[in-house]
């Protein structure tokens, strides 16, 4: 058979590759891709991003599913489409992809029904805005209303920074429509994880636990960024932490929207904020796999994932079953110069190997802001490379996915070298 994933990032390099492995699969087309889903054996890049031409194209091709890697198409309805057309696809529908496509949405959601959140306001009005932080004091978070791409959030430490964020999103409109209404949360303490679950609108299937490194610089410092780093599994997400997140945020959630009338089909992500006493509350939810946390948690797929999905698309999610490997894995995100703000694109990038796989046992180089052009693969985005590897314990992991990036080098390269430290922090306790 054949499939399509939608996107061009490294997660949907990770997921293809993942997919490929299937002895079912033919081919997995991925559109429109990137440098290294160009190059991956049983991978193919197709240059359509117009949802009418690529419903023609699973039409015409005998496309057994789509998978919808990122947010944007699945807030732009690719699923209704699909749908309104009997193609089978993997994602939210529009309305329920509210639940990343508009923060406020969210927030007013998990309000309603009563799940764990941080206390918030929604703002149009700058001036309402600065004077609600002036009240609250700081640190205090201020989200662009919208999609920013994983750039929209801000952790103001001290009230000028809150300010600041406020006026470049309402009045400066440096987030574009996304901007155009901020929410602003209290800050919360504890230590942050990702949980991902695939969802057929009624049953629920989770994925290994994992945790992203948001900042630009060792230590948690720096700005925001889409992810610098992750690593699977999490081991501040222990198994009675998992539990009480199926039961008090997850489960909620899905019962929830289909109560509403906006059933929830695909990936579900929330983003969790997790206390010294083992509470649990969400950060945000994505309506999709998170980027860099696929890349580690795919590495640590030993099932036909391809099946999987058929479960999910046929609702019989309960039936479905992953056969995860007990080794640790760890990705490490190289960034182009001048990333978040503004990434340089057109530099050429040495030492990548042929193939994702051939950088050395157990480790993967996964493509995301790349593009190939006169044999050479070039920078084309913010994040460019995640180098992913797996090993016994976090601390083998993390040393085979930095001596991988050894190899590898362009103009500016920008890459944490601490990433999963708390891991690290947590094994080293008494």
């Amino acid at each position: 058979m054949k499939l399509l994933v939608v996107g061009s990032g490294g997660r949907e390099h990770a997921l293809a590759w993942r997919l490929a492995q299937s002895q079912a699969v033919q081919l997995v087309y991925v559109a429109p891709g990137n440098g290294g889903t160009a190059r991956e054996p049983g991978l193919q890049n197709l240059p359509i991003t117009d949802l009418d031409e690529l419903a023609e194209f699973v039409t015409r091709e005998k496309i057994a599913f789509t998978v919808v890697g990122p947010e944007a198409p699945l807030a732009a309805g690719i699923v209704d489409h699909f749908r309104s057309k009997s193609l089978k696809i993997f994602g939210p529908t529009r309305l329920a992809a509210r639940l990343e496509s508009s923060k406020d949405f969210a927030k007013a959601f998990m309000s309603r029904h009563g799940i764990p959140t941080a206390r918030y306001q929604t703002f149009a009005d700058a001036a309402q805005a600065h004077a609600y932080v002036d009240t609250e004091g700081a640190p205090i978070v201020i989200k662009a209303d919208g999609l920013a791409a994983g750039k929209g959030v801000v952790v103001a430490q001290t009230l000028a920074e809150a300010h600041a964020a406020i006026d470049a999103m309402l009045l400066d409109n440096r987030m574009g429509d996304a901007g155009a209404r901020v929410v602003i949360e209290e800050f919360l303490e504890g230590e942050e994880a990702s949980f991902i679950v695939m969802v057929d609108g009624r049953n629920i299937l989770p994925l290994a636990s994992s945790q992203d490194h948001k900042r630009l610089r060792d230590g948690d410092t720096g700005p925001n960024t889409g992810g610098m780093g992750a690593y699977s599994p999490a081991p501040v997400v222990t198994p009675e932490i998992h539990a009480r997140v199926m039961r008090e945020i997850i489960r909620p959630t899905v019962e929830a929207m289909a109560a509403e009338g906006t059933p929830y089909t695909g990936f579900l992500y929330a983003g969790l904020m997790i206390d010294a006493q083992g509470k649990p509350r969400t950060l945000e939810f994505n309506c999709r796999l998170g980027d860099p946390e696929t890349q580690p948690i795919m590495m640590r797929i030993r099932s036909d994932f391809m099946r999987v999905f058929e479960h999910a698309i046929a609702g019989t999610l309960d039936r479905a079953e992953i056969d995860w490997d007990r080794r640790c894995a760890l990705g490490v995100v190289l960034a182009a110069a001048h990333y978040p703000d503004d990434p340089r694109k057109g530099d050429a990038i040495a030492g990548l190997p042929a193939q994702s796989n051939d950088l050395g046992d157990d480790c993967m180089a996964f493509h995301a802001g790349t593009a190939a052009r006169d044999g050479q693969i070039l920078t084309s985005g913010g994040r460019v490379l995640c180098v992913a590897a797996l090993g016994d314990s976090v601390r083998t992991a993390q040393a085979r996915a930095y001596r991988a990036i050894e190899k590898l080098a362009f103009d500016g390269m920008q890459f944490r070298r601490d990433i999963g430290y708390r891991a690290l922090a947590r094994s080293n306790r008494p």
